[in-house]
């Protein structure tokens, strides 16, 4: 089980309330990448938005700095939001980024995005989200499989591209390409037809409700003949880690009204409310809000139901204080991570 975490980079704010520069959020993301690199995280997935809380806008300029500063974790974007992006420049930035690392280290993971700001942002109709999506991904896959430098693709939503080189070419010749959803049944079935991994972004209720759409994915490739290591399912779910559990849900829980307050001013959500954060961060809902035992446990747990391969954790939302998410990083790595190994030795 590889145990990771990612972060959409989190801004983080003074003694008023008032928020710091976006600027300072990406240079703690960054230092927390190396940070992960160091106490021996398996993997840290950048995600994008464009808000000032959030302002990791640029997954693949991150993970190729990321990239040159560090030797064994595996990077990735938790998401690109791929239907307003063009495709053609996400799989150069990150073969790029591949480069600077050596090769091996380096993935992407396509998504749709629960957000819509990249919309407007990009001059993209909220109408043709499918489409987009789908066609886009298309050319993605394209471009990762292409046995040349020169690529031929055509489609509706951009210019085709006519035999033209996209370069550099990843080390190994692809990159690992994975599918995130939210967990919608037909995102599932796609991903395996198509033999590409899965990551299921788990933000509320009972991940192990999860298991039907895990066997889904899984019986969509078997159907489509898609069998081997490709085919394996990753998780990502809010969390915490401090020395006790007590102190991770203190951590934890300004920053999940902050975000909760953000979030419902853009969609219309009632006010938080702390019985409904309490809710979540017990077993078996979806915050792994704990001490590294609780949380190791947990993520075990979830494995019986998912049969996951990778487990990572957001923590950072609503300017959690940088030492905290240092510390729980820190933790996941020490101390969640090799507790999680020897409960599935066990069993």
């Amino acid at each position: 089980m590889e145990i990771g975490a990612y972060s959409f980079g989190d801004t983080q704010l003074n003694l008023d309330g008032s928020s710091r520069s976006t600027a300072e959020a990406v240079k703690n993301l960054f230092d927390a990448i190396v940070l992960a690199d160091q106490v021996g995280l398996d993997y840290f997935g950048v995600g994008e938005h464009h808000t000032a809380s959030m302002p990791a806008s640029s997954p693949g300029a991150l993970i190729a700095a990321a990239a040159a500063a560090t030797t064994q974790i595996t990077l990735g974007s938790a998401a690109s939001i791929i239907g307003t992006d063009d495709p053609v420049r996400v799989f150069q930035q990150f073969a790029t980024a591949d480069a600077i690392s050596g090769g091996g280290r380096i993935e992407i993971t396509a998504g749709r995005g629960s957000s819509v700001e990249t919309f407007p942002l990009f001059g993209f109709d909220l109408n043709d989200y499918d489409e987009l999506y789908a066609q886009k991904l298309d050319l993605l896959l394209t471009l990762n499989n292409s046995r040349t430098e020169n690529v031929t693709w055509s489609g509706t939503v951009r210019p085709p591209i006519p035999n033209l080189a996209v370069v550099p070419r990843p080390v190994s010749g692809s990159l690992p390409i994975w599918i995130a959803t939210g967990g919608s049944a037909p995102s599932s079935a796609r991903a395996g037809r198509l033999g590409l991994p899965i990551s299921y972004g788990i933000i509320g209720g009972q991940p192990h409700r999860f298991a039907p759409l895990a066997n889904l994915y899984r019986q969509s490739a078997q159907q489509a003949g898609h069998t081997g290591n490709n085919i394996k399912v990753s998780v990502a779910t809010f969390g915490l880690v401090a020395p006790t559990k007590q102190e991770a849900i203190d951590r934890l829980y300004p920053g999940w009204v902050n975000l909760n307050l953000e979030m419902g001013k853009l969609r219309g959500w009632p006010a938080p409310q702390r019985r409904d954060f309490l809710a979540q961060v017990d077993a078996p809902n979806a915050y792994f809000v704990g001490d590294p035992d609780d949380v190791a446990e947990r993520i075990v747990e979830l494995h019986r139901h998912l049969g996951h391969m990778r487990h990572f954790l957001q923590g950072d939302h609503g300017g959690l204080p940088q030492e905290h998410l240092l510390e729980s990083i820190s933790l996941l790595a020490t101390e969640v991570k090799p507790r999680v190994a020897r409960l599935l030795a066990a069993k």
